[in-house]
């Protein structure tokens, strides 16, 4: 044999040997910190989906600490992402229904003062005041509810009714991981 042939059975080895082992710690993963967390939230809280924990969440946090902050993350960004579509539709001159619209107006004042909680929320929360970061993302659970609310009771169709759900449940997700630490 050449000793070409030779030096490549060692890695062949190796390879077989580490293609069974996991590249990347899998959210899904029942040992991993963020399968863990989402599944005790989700058994708490029946507001919270353990697929759309673990989907959120993704992998790779490496304390609950951490975990935390990412959900608060996420809050500040799917608030921020639902202020400027309620700003779009607003603008939206196709959209005609007065109840609609009255109803984003009063979805944007509270997710411009959702926007302003979340942030606090993230100072509270790195400051380990998780009294205060509890009392604003749970603020900020009742503004989405609220926004939701609206159009229900105006018998309107909600466009923001997934985005309110997501917020909501992200919220959920972060009380859940506060109350941990608290």
């Amino acid at each position: 044999m050449s000793s070409l042939s030779l030096s490549i059975i060692p890695l062949l080895f190796l390879f077989m040997f580490f293609s069974d082992l996991p590249i990347t710690q899998s959210s899904n993963n029942k040992s991993s910190l963020t399968y863990k967390t989402c599944k005790t939230s989700s058994d708490q809280n029946p507001n919270i989906s353990l697929n759309f924990c673990l989907t959120s969440l993704g992998h790779g946090a490496t304390s609950l600490r951490r975990l935390g902050l990412l959900s608060i993350r996420l809050i500040r960004r799917n608030v921020s992402t639902t202020r400027h579509l309620i700003k779009k539709l607003r603008k939206n001159k196709r959209l005609d229904d007065p109840l609609i619209k009255l109803c984003l107006t009063d979805c944007l004042e509270l997710y411009s003062d959702a926007t302003l909680m979340v942030k606090q929320a993230r100072k509270d929360y790195k400051a380990e005041r998780y009294f205060e970061a509890n009392l604003m993302i749970t603020s900020v659970m009742n503004g989405c509810s609220t926004c939701e609310d609206g159009f229900k009771k105006k018998m309107v169709i909600s466009p923001l009714t997934n985005m309110n759900h997501n917020v909501f449940e992200l919220s959920a997700i972060a009380l859940s991981i506060i109350n941990m630490l608290a």
